[in-house]
């Protein structure tokens, strides 16, 4: 044993090379301030043996490295920027100690080895992947750049355009695009990867691989000429204001660290890079995304923790009503090995449902994510059915006809009588009661709302409505089934709306009220994309939620809490429903959308749209950002804040990553709990205070009023995340 730490040891192997194995307590090796410290005793131990003639880089474990540590970021940032780049650059020495060891390097790469432990592999001179490996630097997804010296060796490896390509992107790259882009130097099969990687090393110590060679590149100055780096900078910056935008900082930085170090050796360059990392670090961006990583492994842990108490297994799925939303169900069922029934009525609706899971796996197939085989498995999958009968195997179902209460009960209470007594049966609703629905069961504790969002594909939450009889045996189930649907599942309890749907509300009844004070819809739209970062405005979102969707959820919401969401006389949404103009399911809403030649959906405001909207909107007014920001987001902020009071969901983490997955909210500002806490409570009251002549649904409560006064934040007092 040449060296044995906390997490990483080093033994000698066969023909003089050491094996450098990460072995951390637990199931994954990350990057935390102990495993920095054992490489660096371990490197000390390696450069003072002088019978080592090599050293191969490796993992005890499946995944290699799949990061740093991220738990220990939101408290280290906390600190002086000054502090900060002491911090990364006493980390970054580690990296550049490995890269300095007297003898050839290489890593032997096998499952992840992403951000930290790409910067590790980095810095060796040789890597060698197998057909598990998935390597990159997506830092930038934490509002960050690549701290340990990935924005300096990268670049020096492959290029400053396809480098700045793989941190901007931030997305992982397989085994024979990272070969293809000469990141690494060989690709293997699993069980060969330790004998590829020894002959490797075999090959340097005899003097075949010209290890010394590789290492200068990336000591030197990047090989281009100005000219050259100008236009890979022009183009990466051009990319990233188009994807990006002005609200995410970090892939600009990226971009900036590497041209501002191109012309220096790696010293120099490294300490640009600390910088630009320190700066990046004490941005509210960075704190939020990296609050919605960890806010996302809360919830996922939750999701396990249902996973391992359940004790349904779904063997049989089904869905009942067909359609898109039928169809998206199915699909997404199907697609993740649960075969389903989707049951309908109507030989139309099936085939509309069909229709449906075909589109979207024939997509999937044009972009090459599928092939035929996964096509053909997954409709397969899928049973259309008009017979009650299909549903008498069925383990798990969830209805989602019209959303109408009557004729829910109907359903619900029909398919009880069919299924096992075990059975657990779900509501997909977006606003009826489920303790109202339970009433129609022999068995309400079998019995749940599971709503989805649509599209079903692309959304990426489901909520799970506890009713006041629903068991727990109930939740984890319908929890695990969501999860291996490759849904992120948010368990809240029974309200009008729910969760999601009882903050959006209040929300657009402020868009609602400044459309009556004379501000155009258009400008405020502009306002929430550009400004506060939504992905599409409030008038866009009625149009794609669906204008007599929204007009009857606003009828729910109001006879729930007639003195805060009380309906307005003048509501423009009223007054649109009332012409049939629904939005894009019609095409007429307050855009009248069409499709380009190239089938691209766009739209365009109509003169008699303003018209119409005349007598309730006059669109005359011009209005301030700021305040067209705090009087839609105050409403939604002040209900959030009420359903964790009431209890209605759990945490600040669970309602900021249902808000992010539901309905878009803005990544860099985290949710809204983060949101406020960026803030500062103290602020938010007062600006609410300014707009509380308007209505109740401006009115801060009493304990956000006490939490202010004692200067506290959401995630600092609720417990969870």
């Amino acid at each position: 044993m040449i060296f044995k730490g906390q997490t990483v040891n080093v033994t000698m192997g066969e023909h003089g090379i050491a094996h450098f194995t990460f072995d951390a307590p637990g199931s994954v090796n990350k990057f935390d301030q102990q495993t920095i410290q054992d490489c660096k005793d371990a490197t000390k131990a390696i450069n003072e043996d002088s019978s080592i003639k090599a050293v191969l880089f490796r993992s005890a474990k499946s995944a290699f490295i799949v990061g740093a540590d991220i738990t220990e970021f939101l408290e280290t940032f906390k600190q002086d920027e000054d502090i900060l780049v002491d911090w990364v650059k006493s980390s970054s020495d580690m990296f550049d100690g490995i890269e300095d060891i007297k003898v050839p390097t290489l890593t032997a790469i096998s499952g992840f080895a992403l951000g930290g432990g790409f910067e590790l592999c980095l810095a060796t001179d040789f890597r060698v992947v197998d057909e598990t490996a998935q390597v990159g630097l997506p830092e930038n997804n934490l509002g960050l750049i690549p701290g340990f010296g990935g924005t300096v060796r990268l670049p020096r490896v492959i290029g400053p355009d396809n480098a700045l390509e793989w941190i901007t992107s931030a997305r992982p790259k397989k085994p024979k695009d990272a070969l293809k882009m000469g990141a690494v130097d060989a690709f293997t099969s699993n069980d060969k990867i330790i004998d590829v990687a020894t002959s490797m090393l075999q090959q340097a110590i005899e003097g075949k691989l010209d290890w010394q060679a590789r290492r200068a590149q990336k000591l030197a100055p990047i090989q281009f000429s100005p000219t050259e780096l100008e236009n890979a900078v022009t183009v990466a910056k051009t990319m990233v204001m188009a994807k990006a935008g002005k609200h995410y900082p970090a892939p600009v930085a990226a971009v900036d660290s590497v041209y501002e170090s191109a012309g220096m050796s790696r010293d120099d360059a490294v300490r640009v890079e600390n910088r630009y990392f320190a700066k990046l670090a004490k941005t509210d961006a960075a704190t939020a995304m990296i609050g919605n990583f960890m806010n996302d492994q809360y919830v996922k842990g939750l999701a396990k923790k249902a996973g391992k108490v359940n004790t349904h297994e779904i063997k049989q799925a089904a869905v009942l009503g067909a359609g898109i939303m039928g169809g998206g169900i199915a699909y997404q069922s199907a697609s993740k090995g649960t075969p389903i029934v989707m049951k309908d009525i109507a030989q139309g609706a099936l085939d509309q449902g069909m229709a449906e899971a075909s589109k979207i796996l024939n997509k999937k197939l044009k972009k090459g994510r599928i092939d035929g085989v996964k096509l053909a498995t997954t409709l397969n999958n899928i049973q259309p059915s008009l017979s009650n009968e299909s549903l008498k195997s069925a383990d798990f179902i969830i209805e989602a006809v019209v959303e109408n209460p009557n004729v829910k009960a109907s359903v619900l209470a029909e398919v009880e009588g069919l299924v096992e007594d075990n059975g657990i049966i779900t509501s997909n609703t977006s606003t009826i009661s489920i303790n109202r629905l339970a009433k129609s069961l022999k068995r309400p504790e079998n019995f749940c709302g599971m709503h989805f969002f649509n599209p079903v594909p692309l959304m990426q939450l489901v909520e799970v409505i506890r009713g006041e009889n629903t068991s727990d045996a109930t939740i984890a189930a319908t929890v695990a089934y969501a999860t291996k649907m490759g849904k992120t599942a948010i368990v809240v309890n029974d309200c009008a709306g729910f969760f999601v749907n009882r903050v959006l509300f209040p929300y657009f009844a402020g868009f609602s009220l400044l459309l009556n004070d004379g501000a155009h819809f258009a400008q405020v739209d502009k306002v929430m994309e550009r400004e506060f970062g939504w992905p599409m405005g409030p008038a866009m979102l009625l149009d794609v939620v669906g204008i007599d969707t929204a007009d009857h959820c606003t009828d729910v919401m109001a006879d729930a809490f007639p003195t805060r969401m009380q309906k307005l006389e003048n509501d423009p949404i009223s007054v649109l429903y009332g012409s049939k103009m629904f939005g894009q399911k019609n095409g007429k809403g307050f855009y009248e959308h069409s499709k380009d030649k190239r089938g691209r959906p766009q739209k365009q405001i109509k003169d008699e749209t303003l018209s119409l909207l005349g007598d309730v909107a006059a669109m005359d007014k011009e209005f301030d950002k700021a305040d067209i920001i705090d009087r839609l987001m105050i409403p939604m902020i002040n209900e959030t804040i009420r359903c964790l009071e009431e209890g209605i969901v759990a945490s600040p983490s669970e309602a900021d990553m249902a808000l992010l997955y539901g309905i878009g909210f803005p990544p860099f500002r985290g949710g809204v709990f983060r949101y406020v806490d960026t803030v500062g409570l103290a602020n938010f009251v007062a600006k609410a205070d300014k707009y509380k002549d308007l209505g109740e649904i401006y009115h801060v409560t009493d304990k956000t009023r006490q939490m202010a006064e004692a200067g506290q934040t959401f995630y600092g007092t609720y417990t969870g995340k």
